[in-house]
């Protein structure tokens, strides 16, 4: 007679979950973080200084923000380069709204979301209907965003936007135990969507889809809606993102969020997600958003060229990216 016990299977499946969140690619980039703060630590006193971390933290917030959902978009086989320009647009809306309409935080808020998600929904719907190239749809919707935000700012710059955004900036009021605010909600956004993607069967279509979009639609998954679903959650994602950026300063130019898709792309894919779509976790998007800040503060602060910290993180991203390759080629030949 066989004896059920439901207790002790889900108990090793939850364990062999969550130990398998941090294998591979993200324990070697632990290892390379721990390494590298270790020896600027011994090299240059400064850099474990509780400034230099808080800037560090603060500086990649918004890479990591709009990281999280960069992630399931490549996880889906797609990409997005009009975050940029997207940021721009709901910095120069909510700039706007702050100096003219004295707009308190939480408005500030939900709208710099709502504007972020109508624009990810935009570039969703565009490559979910027609089938055209993600990078193609979002490389033509980097361009017109960018027009809507230079047409929004209309006599230029906008300066000395009140502080109300501070609590999410990097200033006094938008720090906790030492850490910026930003930081924290990005580990809080992050969690929540790794139990997501990791735990949810919608989530778990982001890969399914990235894997193999026609099998996944014949066993039953909605590809559209989800396509969808993952471009609206960066696009709010990047809403969040520009609220962090107007925090940080009164200020809002008109060159706002002008590479930022970049440095998202690349914190991600040094993560350890695939650029071909079916693999990926928020956990590594967020060490590889650390990694870049620390390749970053480490070349400011041994004053090196600055154009180093670029070098660098290119080889980061072409060993990535060559491993994943490689990863791939071995797992179709067997």
């Amino acid at each position: 007679m066989t004896t059920l016990r439901p207790q002790r299977t889900e108990q090793p499946r939850s364990w062999h979950s969550l130990v398998s969140a941090v294998e591979g690619q993200e324990l070697v980039l632990i290892g390379v973080i721990v390494l590298l703060w270790v020896g600027l630590g011994v090299g240059t006193p400064t850099f474990l200084s509780g400034i230099n971390i808080q800037n560090i933290l603060f500086s990649v917030a918004p890479i990591a923000l709009i990281g999280i959902g960069m992630t399931a978009v490549i996880v889906t086989g797609g990409i997005d380069v009009s975050v940029g320009s997207g940021v721009a647009v709901v910095m120069v809306v909510i700039g706007k709204m702050i100096e003219d309409q004295h707009i308190g935080l939480g408005p500030a808020l939900l709208l710099a979301v709502l504007v972020g998600a109508l624009l990810g929904v935009c570039n969703g719907v565009i490559i979910a209907l027609t089938g055209i190239s993600p990078i193609v749809v979002t490389f033509a919707t980097l361009n017109l965003f960018r027009f809507l935000s230079l047409e929004i700012f209309g006599r230029g710059n906008i300066d000395g936007v009140p502080d109300t955004l501070g609590p999410v900036g990097g200033g006094g009021s938008g720090r906790f135990i030492g850490v910026p605010n930003a930081w924290w909600l990005s580990v809080l956004i992050a969690a929540a969507v790794w139990v997501y993607m990791r735990q949810r069967p919608s989530g778990r279509h982001w890969y399914a889809i990235g894997g193999d979009a026609g099998a996944a639609r014949l066993a039953g998954v909605r590809v559209r809606h989800r396509v969808i679903a993952a471009y609206l959650l960066v696009g709010v994602l990047a809403g969040v993102a520009g609220c962090v950026l107007i925090g940080s300063g009164g200020t809002v130019q008109q060159n706002s969020g002008t590479g930022l898709e970049l440095e998202v792309i690349a914190a991600v894919v040094i993560g350890g997600t695939s650029i071909l779509g079916g693999r990926g976790t928020v956990l590594g998007t967020l060490l590889g958003t650390v990694l870049v800040g620390t390749v970053t503060s480490a070349v400011t602060i041994l004053k090196w060229p600055s154009q180093l910290a670029n070098l660098f993180v290119g080889i980061f991203v072409l060993l990535a990216v060559g491993t994943d390759v490689l990863r791939e080629r071995r797992r179709r030949a067997l």
